[in-house]
């Protein structure tokens, strides 16, 4: 088993006054060699807009894009003709770029903050017709059980989104002292952990809020809650 180590700390940061945001890998402004990406996983972005703000029309292509929104709620809006769609915490959403689209997200409150994880993973098909959507997940379907959110659109897991890669995307809110074990998909896939709030001990390693870790190179790895804890995970292929 393979483990890196992403803390909190050590993220990338920028304050533009109406978005603060933390970058797990290099982004926008932020380069760090030793970060770069995580396998097909390109971008871990952690969010906070402000009230009445957010991302104007900006164009992507050839890329998987998952927005998991943890407080508050946005709006989409995209060239595929939809408008201000909201898209509220407790849901995911799911744009596959392909070969080209426009988008916008705004935060879909004039007074609240919102807080979102923004995704992006690099597809295994390229120039494909752009696509959209979004899904409910029940919180209370995650309690000491991984709840799975996205996956192999060529592969798919009953109930979740789909995006052009061998991924998956899952949560699970786990209760003090409980332990479960994670079974990767593939030996070639690596796993990485973001613990969203809590304590765990993870392959031997000591996470707190908002640490990381990237694992590789296993069939399974075993997380243990400290205290309650609640933890997204985002399985892709290494090479």
């Amino acid at each position: 088993m393979k483990t890196t180590i992403y803390k909190s700390a050590d993220r990338g940061s920028a304050d533009y006054g109406w978005l603060q945001a933390k970058y797990s890998f290099s982004f926008a402004n932020y380069y760090n060699p030793s970060a770069i990406q995580f396998g097909a996983l390109r971008v871990l972005n952690d969010d906070i807009v402000k009230g009445g703000m957010g991302f104007g029309k900006h164009p992507h292509d050839n890329m998987e894009i998952i927005s998991v929104p943890l407080k508050g709620a946005l709006k989409h809006k995209d060239s595929m003709s939809n408008e201000w769609i909201p898209l509220h915490a407790g849901e995911v959403q799911v744009m596959s770029a392909g070969k080209g689209i426009q988008h916008s997200e705004m935060n879909n409150s004039m007074t609240e903050d919102l807080n979102l994880f923004q995704i992006w993973i690099l597809p295994n098909k390229a120039n494909i017709e752009p696509r959209y959507d979004q899904k409910v997940f029940s919180e209370t379907a995650r309690k000491n059980t991984f709840q799975f959110l996205v996956s192999d659109i060529e592969n798919p897991i009953e109930g979740t989104l789909h995006i052009h890669q061998q991924a998956r995307i899952s949560r699970i809110d786990l209760e003090i002292d409980k332990e479960v074990s994670y079974q990767t998909n593939s030996i070639y896939n690596g796993v990485y952990v973001m613990l969203i709030d809590g304590e765990v001990d993870i392959a031997g390693h000591a996470l707190s809020q908002r640490d990381a870790i990237g694992i590789e190179q296993t069939a399974d790895f075993r997380i243990n809650a400290k205290k309650e804890s609640q933890l997204l995970l985002v399985e892709v292929p290494m090479k």
